[in-house]
């Protein structure tokens, strides 16, 4: 048996379906929303000098270890979100985002022109959101994933759902699924000493 078999130890939070696993081996892109996705979706805004304010975002740091183990695996990562903000250029720039998109809510032409740079098709791209502006993209993609906290209108368009919430390991549940799915799994966390 390999490691894309549907064994109930393998999986990182909610037990994929067979389709969902065959689909995953596909993926070679993996794009994401970025606030209830990558965060819980609130934005902090601390005070500047002169009476400005500056908005920041709290990271989940076991998403952010699931980035470095998708880099290991030569499988490309980009944010979509609808809002700009600083905190997420730092953070993409931390984990070796290659495409960042930011400040349109209307986010298909933004997947179109990375899947293009990437040079990849619908089937390869895995998809991860959580609201009405995320469904075009949803559709689109060979592997729809949406966190466990996503409207549930959107749900209707996933794939694959999480366990957990955005901001609470979600990413990583979805990036684990895709290195298990490709069975590059075992040889991403060698690294660190794992064993099987």
């Amino acid at each position: 048996m390999d490691e894309s078999q549907s064994n109930n130890k393998l999986w990182c939070g909610t037990i994929p379906t067979q389709e969902t696993i065959e689909r995953a081996k596909h993926i070679k892109l993996v794009l994401m929303d970025v606030d209830s996705v990558l965060t819980d979706g609130k934005s902090y805004y601390l005070p500047e000098s002169g009476g400005s304010a500056y908005e920041t975002k709290g990271f989940d740091a076991h998403d952010g270890l699931a980035f470095h183990l998708l880099n290991d695996a030569a499988i490309a990562t980009g944010f979509i979100s609808g809002r700009k903000s600083q905190a997420v250029d730092v953070r993409a720039a931390n984990m070796n985002v290659k495409y960042v998109r930011q400040g349109n809510l209307q986010k298909e032409k933004n997947y179109e022109d990375i899947v293009h740079l990437a040079g990849v098709s619908d089937k390869q791209v895995a998809y991860i959101g959580d609201d009405f502006p995320d469904v075009p993209l949803l559709k689109r993609a060979g592997l729809a994933c949406v966190v466990a906290n996503a409207r549930r209108e959107v749900k209707t368009y996933a794939h694959f759902v999480s366990q957990a919430g955005g901001g609470q390991g979600a990413v990583r549940e979805i990036i684990e699924l895709i290195l298990k799915a490709q069975n590059k799994w075992q040889a991403v966390i060698e690294k660190y000493g794992i064993e099987k």
